[in-house]
């Protein structure tokens, strides 16, 4: 349970694109989801995404707060039970990030960690259950982000003027470390969208430098196609099963 997941909250974040358009991500956004996995053949819904935006100011900027909760349901609690938020704060213009945290909390094991952005270097601090705290500066490329904000970013891309088969490549930080990342439109389908009814999305294929992700166009991800690019559907093949992440709710958009 733990590592399916874990591995369906990555794949959720690991899509971004290198270009944006003169566009901005709104505060007071909220996404719901509802997570699966496939059980005996079955596609069982095992824990809820909620994503929000909020501004907040210090003495000196700005910011918009891009905050994650992943929590499994109730009647799963007692299997196996997971608390873990995501935060990210980032320039309300260009969306660069200045201070990611994250605080997980999977079947008793528990992290904390924080990254400081300081221009091409991550500070990252990491706190393990019962271990000591460490520390380490990890290089990252000039358009390297975290998890949070390039979900965010890739929902200011243009598709329409994507052609089908077109990739790009980008580069994440995860867990103290860059992953590479391969983004490639497939067109246009028609998915469900929660409360906001049938949408026709932008339909995007995903992969990476990186075991936890299996099979040739397997990982997808479909985008409302219009100018909010709300992401409706995603759907992940790992090495022990297939799951999906499905819209339930989407306001204040």
């Amino acid at each position: 349970m733990k590592r399916i997941l874990y591995i369906l909250f990555l794949f959720f974040f690991i899509t971004s694109v290198t270009t944006v358009k003169s566009q901005t991500i709104k505060s007071g956004e909220k996404l719901v989801f509802a997570g699966s996995y496939n059980m005996s053949g079955l596609m069982t819904q095992l824990a809820q995404v909620t994503m929000s935006t909020e501004t907040v100011s210090t003495a000196k900027n700005s910011y918009l707060h891009l905050n994650c909760e992943l929590s499994t349901y109730s009647k799963w609690d007692s299997f196996f039970k997971i608390r873990d938020i995501y935060e990210s704060y980032v320039n309300p213009t260009n969306l660069k990030p200045s201070l990611y945290k994250r605080s997980i909390d999977e079947g008793g094991y528990t992290k904390k960690e924080k990254y400081v952005f300081k221009g091409n270097t991550v500070n990252s601090t990491t706190k393990r259950k019962n271990k000591p705290e460490t520390q380490k500066t990890v290089a990252i490329g000039s358009s390297t982000q975290d998890v949070i904000s390039l979900f965010y970013k890739v929902r200011t891309m243009d598709f329409s003027k994507f052609k089908e088969g077109q990739t790009v490549s980008l580069t994440i930080v995860f867990d103290e470390k860059q992953i590479p990342v391969t983004l490639k439109y497939m067109g246009k389908e028609t998915v469900s969208a929660g409360n906001l009814g049938k949408k026709e999305c932008y339909k995007i294929s995903i992969g990476a430098k990186t075991d936890a992700l299996r099979g040739k166009d397997k990982n997808l991800i479909w985008f409302t196609a219009d100018a909010k690019k709300i992401p409706a559907l995603l759907k992940f093949s790992i090495p022990v099963g297939t799951g999906q992440l499905t819209l339930t709710s989407a306001t204040g958009i």
